[in-house]
């Protein structure tokens, strides 16, 4: 049985944790979309202020997992969280339960930090991974949509508070 290893990534990682960003791009057919760098990883998971953690899994000390992730709340629970933000697994890794693993670890991590649930959201199209979610114990919530507000749109509205009193 091949050994799987998770471990938390460091600013070394930045490169990794890139590169498996791309692999999902390239997987969901959406490179268009990513316009990051290794250097922004770099800069704003592993710098003063990180925006975000993350989880590589490894097998023979080569990454073929990502959970990235970071702090969430629900004021309706009162609850602490972790909202996951990507996680892939190389195909050559798919059989060995490294989803899973990357799941429960960031649950683990949730739990120690006094937290109570995981969110993500999952594209409407992409049916293996909805299968995968639900196989995992995670719950399609039907009460909620994701918006997105961005570009020129995030732009505009942030212009509007420009010049007004605090």
């Amino acid at each position: 049985m091949t050994a799987v290893t998770v471990r938390l990534a460091g600013k070394a990682d930045a490169q990794a944790v890139y590169d498996l960003v791309v692999e999902l791009a390239r997987a969901r057919d959406a490179m268009d979309k990513v316009v990051s760098s290794a250097a922004d990883i770099e800069r704003d998971g592993f710098g003063e202020e990180p925006a975000f953690e993350a989880l590589i899994a490894e097998v023979d000390g080569a990454p073929v997992g990502l959970c990235l992730f970071f702090a969430s709340y629900s004021t309706w629970r009162g609850k602490r969280g972790l909202y996951v933000q990507d996680l892939v697994v190389r195909d050559s890794a798919r059989s060995l339960g490294v989803g899973r693993r990357l799941l429960a670890e960031t649950a683990a991590i949730a739990k120690a930090r006094g937290g109570s649930y995981l969110r993500l959201s999952v594209d409407d199209d992409n049916e293996r991974a909805q299968r995968f979610y639900q196989r995992s114990g995670l719950k399609h919530s039907t009460s909620e949509q994701i918006y997105v507000l961005d570009s020129d749109d995030f732009a505009a509205l942030a212009a509007d508070a420009e010049g007004q009193d605090a």
